[in-house]
């Protein structure tokens, strides 16, 4: 195979794409705005690979909770209206996405999407010897503060073959470092993952290197698409041009800027936060990845530094970090487990996650000939990055 796919993008969906590309015989060039690859949403991402929760945000009742958190000072969900048509559009396909059938609905395409995304994965690491980026089956622990809350959660399993009901005794036995959180319950998944999605990116880009297929082409941002009779003949660099033969979008939340003619691309970039805080000797940190249900907080321990991750703020394309909201978490996180890890020396990080309104990635071809998607996958990228490349792979034979 000599023909050359072009992919824009190089965070973990990009490189996933053009990973999968390379292991079927294409030839890629790998087109990146920024100087580093992975250096923007893939870079302190949650770290959990929580493939049996992969439930769209968009669901009934959603908006009025989401109202009563935004009367709150650290809600999880932040919103900010601006004039901007493409935030309302993004807004009013979220709101009718908000259903209870839509939602089961959207859930089971995640849900096999994440499945493939798991076994895709397994057998990089397997065939490929694929490692290096703090990779665990560790276990994911889904806890809540509140019996009322726990009850829902039981009624609520997913996959009860493989997820378990834990009370408060159980808890302490599943993992010492929980012993003093404030928590009445759990509902355990064994088989989920954890994984350090910056290194992980990184890894991907040295194996891309050494195939001798892959060009890399960084700190080359795309300013427009250029088409002729439905093709896309060039990408324009600034200054130059570009030829393509087939070309894969997967810049995120700034896809949308580039759409052509009749390519209207319902992303938009919801913000989250991370802290990255060292676990030093006397720390005692969780091995299994937590979720504070309530709180909306996660928890992953990736070798020796421990990830705190939270919020979501609809507050347009600012990707500025708000000290508010990361004051908020570290007190939370230590009042939840102040014995995890040294907080006052967490690094700090925002990141836009590049969502569509039902919270399903857009994998497909377009109108033009040689244009295909992988984007949109929200806070799920690191997840589902490694099945949706093998569905684009699929897409390009």
């Amino acid at each position: 195979m000599n023909q050359r796919v072009t992919v824009i993008g190089g965070g973990v969906v990009g490189l996933a794409s053009a990973y999968a590309l390379v292991r079927q015989g294409w030839q890629v060039d790998l087109v990146e705005a920024r100087d580093s690859l992975a250096s923007a949403t893939s870079f302190a991402n949650g770290g959990q690979l929580s493939y049996r929760y992969v439930a769209p945000l968009a669901d009934a009742g959603v908006p009025w909770q989401a109202l009563g958190w935004m009367l709150q000072g650290d809600s999880p969900l932040r919103l900010r209206l601006r004039l901007d048509p493409a935030q309302w559009r993004w807004l009013a396909s979220f709101l009718m996405a908000c259903r209870s059938s839509v939602n089961r609905r959207n859930a089971t395409q995640l849900l096999a999407l994440a499945l493939q995304s798991q076994a895709t994965l397994a057998r990089w690491r397997e065939e490929d010897g694929l490692d290096g980026f703090a990779w665990r089956r560790n276990g994911k622990l889904v806890a809540f503060r509140t019996q009322r809350a726990f009850a829902h959660g039981r009624e609520q399993l997913l996959d009860p073959d493989h997820q378990h009901a834990l009370d408060a005794t159980d808890l302490r036995g599943l993992d010492p470092a929980l012993a003093e959180a404030p928590f009445v319950g759990g509902v355990f998944t064994p088989a989920e993952e954890v994984a350090d999605c910056h290194r992980f990116c990184l890894r991907l880009a040295e194996r891309l290197l050494a195939s001798g297929q892959c060009r890399m082409l960084l700190g080359r941002p795309v300013t427009r698409l250029l088409a002729q009779d439905h093709t896309v003949v060039a990408l324009e660099l600034g200054h130059e041009r570009l030829s393509v033969q087939r070309l894969v979008l997967c810049a995120g939340h700034r896809s949308a800027g580039l759409a052509l003619p009749g390519l209207r691309l319902p992303v938009y970039p919801l913000k989250g936060y991370s802290l990255t805080a060292p676990i030093e000797a006397a720390h005692e940190a969780p091995d299994v990845s937590l979720t504070d249900y309530e709180r909306k907080i996660v928890y992953a321990r990736l070798d020796d530094q421990l990830r705190v991750a939270a919020m979501v703020d609809i507050v347009g394309y600012d990707d500025s970090v708000d000290a508010g909201r990361l004051r908020s978490m570290r007190r939370s996180a230590w009042e939840t487990l102040p014995q995890a890890a040294d907080y006052q020396q967490a690094v700090e990080w925002a990141g836009m996650r590049p969502a569509t309104p039902s919270g399903v990635p857009i994998i497909d071809a377009t109108r033009y000939r040689n244009l295909w998607l992988n984007l949109g996958h929200g806070a799920l990228g690191f997840t589902l990055a490694c099945g949706s490349a093998q569905r684009l792979v699929k897409l390009l034979r």
